[in-house]
């Protein structure tokens, strides 16, 4: 009788548990965060990124031990604008719902049209070409659009259009982004869970309204920005993982972005 009740539970059981077992996404893993060091690109108003020395080598019982402690902005390199950055009211990072930062993944890309023009606004008729070749974007997307411009990264001069530091420098920002009339077709027409793209801001850089910021984020959209690898994805077909570091109240944070393909 028992070894009844064993092969019973072989043959009906045990499928059941394995259909259960909770399992990564199929496919390549693709990391697009770029690392976080003294190199790192942030705003030319905001203090860079600092790992400093606690303690490294061979303490006095004989073990090698090693601790850092690090400082940064919370907008730089890869990271994550919480809607609540031009949003009164709106999510800061850790009340994004964890769900809106995972799911299936689209590239946009206007590389050509970015390496013909530092200043590009990506329009509607990208995302319009794009639904032509693939169909509408689906119910719950995370869109990435791919300007080319990682491939300079983490040369400020050529990612930012100027290596200076301060105030003054931001005017002379040139760098591609989305336009605001594109932003409110996407929050009027399509449901996203979030946009992301290869420059350090979501508005391109001599914005000086941040209106695509701004559209986006009254509707709880968040933005990845700086994001890497983008050239390693195809236009459909991935999946998406964005964990951003839970800062309470903050208004983004560094983020780690992977995607399965």
């Amino acid at each position: 009788m028992r070894h009844l009740s064993l092969l019973l539970f072989l043959i009906f059981a045990v499928p059941v548990l394995a259909q259960r077992t909770p399992s990564l996404p199929a496919g390549r893993v693709v990391d697009l965060s770029h690392a976080f060091d003294a190199n790192t690109v942030y705003w030319p108003t905001a203090e860079p990124f600092k790992l400093e020395t606690d303690f490294e080598g061979v303490t006095d019982k004989g073990y090698f031990y090693s601790a850092y402690r690090y400082s940064a902005a919370e907008h730089g390199g890869t990271h994550i604008d919480a809607p609540v950055h031009f949003a009164k009211g709106h999510h800061p990072v850790d009340e994004i719902p964890l769900e809106q930062l995972m799911g299936n993944g689209i590239v946009i890309d206007v590389t050509a049209q970015c390496a013909a023009n530092r200043d590009y606004l990506v329009s509607v008729a990208d995302f319009e070409n794009w639904e032509r070749r693939n169909g509408r974007i689906a119910p719950g997307t995370i869109v990435f659009l791919r300007t080319g411009f990682a491939k300079f990264y983490p040369d400020r001069k050529m990612y930012l259009g100027t290596d200076e530091r301060g105030a003054e420098a931001v005017a002379k920002l040139h760098f591609p982004g989305l336009d605001p009339a594109a932003a409110r077709w996407l929050t009027q027409n399509r449901w996203i869970k979030a946009i992301g793209l290869d420059t350090a801001s979501i508005d391109r850089g001599q914005s000086t309204l941040f209106e695509s910021h701004r559209v986006l984020f009254e509707k709880d959209i968040p933005a990845l920005e700086n994001v890497a690898n983008l050239d390693q994805l195809p236009e459909k077909g991935f999946s998406v993982i964005a964990l951003p570091m839970k800062i309470k109240g903050g208004s983004g944070g560094p983020v780690r972005i992977v995607a399965f393909r």
